[in-house]
């Protein structure tokens, strides 16, 4: 089985072969690290939005200041603190851990660049 370039694609020779059969298991492995990185990036923006949450609610609590009184609703404005705080914690660990998974799946993409240089063109 040999893959082909897209017709679509002038700059390259469309009857030139893209892969022999022997690279296929490899472009499997290629698509799944892609794959994971993608997955990684979406991690990466539900943890900016969760973020985004208790920045919202703080900035609703500092701007309604001046019609309350923190004395009489410190056990509320103190739940939502560590509710916020909670929030805060939550999202930074997954907007680092998914930092680190996908610069550990770009290490593994270019070893497998620099070892199959004749499929280099494809994995970018």
């Amino acid at each position: 089985m040999k893959l082909r370039r897209r017709s679509g694609d002038e700059s390259l020779n469309s009857s030139a072969p893209l892969a022999e059969e022997k690279d296929v298991p490899i472009l499997v492995e290629v698509q799944l690290l892609m794959s994971e990185k993608r997955t990684g990036l979406s991690i990466m923006r539900t943890g900016i939005a969760i973020l985004a949450l208790p920045l919202s609610v703080l900035s609703v609590l500092i701007a309604t200041s001046k019609y309350y009184d923190i004395g009489h609703i410190v056990h509320l404005f103190v739940a939502v603190l560590v509710l916020c705080g909670l929030l805060v914690g939550l999202s930074v660990y997954l907007i680092v851990l998914a930092f680190l998974r996908i610069r550990a799946l770009d290490r593994v993409i270019r070893r497998v660049r620099a070892k199959f240089p004749n499929l280099a063109d494809l994995i970018r």
